[in-house]
C-alpha cells in the first residue's frame, strides 16, 4: 500500500469513524431499549482502531524510509508522520485497541455506552494527530480535542458526585492550562510572524525574550496535562473517578502526548536557551520525589496508581532534560523507551484493578472505590487478575528483568555518560525513589498473595475473558520488551532522531 494513502487513512478513520460510532450505537439503543444485547458501536470502534493500526504500520514503513518522514497537506494543513509521530501513534493505538477490548463487559451495563467508544476513539485520533502537527496552532487544536474528548471521558457517570466534581476539576484546570499555550503562541507569533516549526526553529537563534516567555507559557501550559507538579492536582481525582480503561488512556498516554506536545514546542525553541533542559530535569526530580510520597499516603487503589504516574513523569523528564541540557541522544532514547513502557505498565495496572472493581463492586451495580483492603487474599479467587496486577506493579518498581528496569537503566546510564555532577546526582536521587516507590508497590503484591479472602473477594463476582485477554498481551509485553529491549530500538531511536530534528540537530 501507498504510504501517503494510509497516512491519510491513519489520520481520517478515526475522526471520520466517531459520529458513525456514535450514531449506529445511538440508533440501536433507541430500537433496543435496556436490551443487553451487543450494541454495535463497541464492535465498530475496536475494528476502526485495529484498521487505524494497520494503516499506521504501512504508514511507517514510508515514515522510516526517509529520515524526514512522510507529509500530506489538507488545504493549508500539513501534517507530517516522522519518526516522533509514528511513535506516538503506535503507542496510542496499542494500548487503545486493547482497552476498547476490556471495556467490552465492562461498559455493557452502562448508559450511553455508544458515547464511551465514540469519545475514546476521538481522543485517540486527536492523539495521533498530535504527533504529526507541523506548527504551534494546529498543534494546539489537536491538544485541545484530546482535552474535550478525555473530559467527557472522565466525567462518564453523570449521576455520580464524585465523578462530575472531577471531571469540572480536570475541566477548569485543562482549560487554563490551554489558555497559557495560546498565550504562548501568539508570543511567538508576534516575535517572528510564523507558526511553522521550521521557521520558529530558524528565527530562535536570535533569543527573543517574547520567544523565552513563549517556551515558558508552553512548560506551563502543556505542564498541566503532563500532570507537572505543582499543576498536577486534577489527576488523582480523575483517574479515580474515570472508567477503569480510561484510567489506563490518562495514566498510560495522555499525560505523555501533554509531553510529547511539550517537547515539540521546546524543541523549537531549543535555540533560544540551555535552561530548558535544566527546567526539565527540575521537574522530574520534583515530580519523582512528591509522586512517591503521596502514593504512599493512599487508601484507595486507582489513587495509588495515579499518583505513582507522577513519578514515573518525572523519570521521562530526567531523560528528555538529558537530551536538551546535554544534547544527550541517549537520554531521548530512555525517556521515550520508558514512556512507552508506562503505556504498558500502568496501563496493565489500571485494568487489573478495573478488572477487581467491576467483579467485587460495578457488576453489583455498585461504583465504590476499590481500597487496599480488597485486596486481601485476591490471589485465591482471582489468580490470573493477581498475577497480572503484581506484575505490573513491580515492573513499575523497577525489577529486573521486567520493562520498567530497562527503560529507566537506559535513563541512568545517559545521566553518568554526561560526565556532568549535576546529572550523576539527579540518577542517583531517580534509582533511590525508584527503591522508595517499592514502599507502596510490594505492599499491594503482599496484600495480594496473604492470608484468606477478604469477604469481599469471597462474595465477588467472576471476571470475564474479554478482560483477562488484554491482561495477558500487556503481561506478555512487560516481559518480552524486559527481556528483549532492542525489540523497540528502532521504533524509539527513531522518536529521539525525530525530536533532535526539531531541535535543529
Amino acid at each position: 500500500m501507498n504510504a501517503n494513502t494510509a497516512f491519510t487513512l491513519v489520520i481520517g478513520l478515526p475522526l471520520l469513524g466517531t459520529p458513525i460510532i456514535y450514531l449506529l450505537g445511538r440508533l440501536w439503543a433507541r430500537q433496543n431499549g435496556s436490551s443487553n444485547a451487543a450494541n454495535p458501536a463497541r464492535w465498530l470502534a475496536l475494528l476502526i482502531l485495529v484498521a487505524t493500526g494497520v494503516f499506521t504500520y504501512f504508514a511507517g514503513v514510508g515514515a522510516t524510509a526517509d529520515y524526514s518522514g512522510i507529509s500530506l497537506n489538507f488545504g493549508g494543513l500539513t501534517l507530517t508522520m516522522d519518526g516522533l509521530g509514528l511513535f506516538l501513534a503506535v503507542t496510542v493505538l496499542a494500548l487503545g485497541i486493547l482497552v476498547t477490548l476490556f471495556s467490552v463487559p465492562y461498559m455493557q451495563a452502562e448508559v450511553g455506552e455508544e458515547k464511551f467508544y465514540a469519545l475514546l476513539t476521538a481522543m485517540i485520533g486527536a492523539i495521533i494527530g498530535l504527533g504529526c502537527a507541523t506548527d504551534l496552532f494546529n498543534l494546539w487544536l489537536w491538544f485541545e480535542a484530546m482535552a474535550v474528548a478525555s473530559y467527557f471521558l472522565v466525567a462518564f457517570y453523570r449521576d455520580q458526585k464524585a465523578s462530575l466534581e472531577a471531571g469540572w476539576k480536570y475541566l477548569v484546570q485543562s482549560a487554563t492550562g490551554s489558555t497559557l499555550v495560546m498565550l504562548g503562541i501568539a508570543l511567538a507569533f508576534a516575535a517572528t510572524g510564523s507558526l511553522r516549526f521550521d521557521e520558529l526553529r530558524l528565527a530562535a537563534a536570535s533569543a527573543d525574550p517574547l520567544l523565552l516567555a513563549a517556551g515558558a507559557l508552553f512548560i506551563i501550559g502543556f505542564g498541566v496535562k503532563t500532570a507537572l507538579v505543582p499543576l498536577h492536582t486534577w489527576l488523582p481525582d480523575a483517574h479515580s473517578q474515570a472508567p477503569s480503561g480510561i484510567s489506563a488512556m490518562l495514566s498510560g498516554i495522555v499525560i505523555e502526548a501533554g509531553l510529547v506536545a511539550m517537547l515539540r514546542s521546546l524543541g523549537i525553541l531549543y535555540a533560544t536557551s540551555q535552561v530548558w533542559g535544566y527546567l526539565l530535569l527540575g521537574f522530574g526530580a520534583l515530580n519523582l520525589l512528591v509522586g512517591n510520597l503521596m502514593a504512599l499516603r493512599q487508601t484507595q487503589v486507582k489513587r495509588l496508581l495515579a499518583y505513582s504516574s507522577l513519578s514515573h513523569v518525572g523519570y521521562m523528564l530526567i531523560g528528555f532534560g538529558m537530551a536538551f541540557a546535554f544534547a544527550m541522544p541517549n537520554g531521548a532514547i530512555g525517556g521515550f523507551f520508558h514512556l512507552f513502557n508506562h503505556a504498558l505498565m500502568k496501563g496493565l495496572a489500571f485494568l487489573a484493578a478495573g478488572a477487581l472493581l467491576y467483579a467485587l463492586y460495578i457488576a453489583k451495580g455498585h461504583h465504590g472505590p476499590l481500597v487496599l483492603d480488597d485486596l486481601n487474599g485476591a490471589s485465591k479467587r482471582y489468580p490470573l487478575t493477581a498475577f497480572c496486577f503484581s506484575l505490573a506493579v513491580l515492573a513499575l518498581g523497577g525489577l529486573p528483568p521486567l520493562a520498567g528496569f530497562m527503560s529507566k537503566w537506559q535513563i541512568f546510564v545517559s545521566g553518568f555518560e554526561t560526565g556532568s555532577t549535576v546529572a550523576i546526582i539527579l540518577v542517583i536521587f531517580a534509582a533511590l525513589n525508584s527503591v522508595l516507590s517499592l514502599g507502596y508497590y510490594a505492599p499491594l503484591v503482599n496484600r495480594l498473595y496473604r492470608g484468606q479472602p477478604s469477604q469481599t473477594v469471597q462474595e465477588g463476582g467472576k471476571i470475564s475473558p474479554w478482560m483477562a485477554a488484554p491482561m495477558v498481551i500487556l503481561a506478555l509485553a512487560i516481559v518480552l520488551f524486559g527481556v528483549w529491549p532492542s525489540l523497540l530500538t528502532n521504533l524509539t531511536s527513531r522518536a529521539a532522531l525525530g525530536l533532535f530534528m526539531l531541535m535543529g540537530g
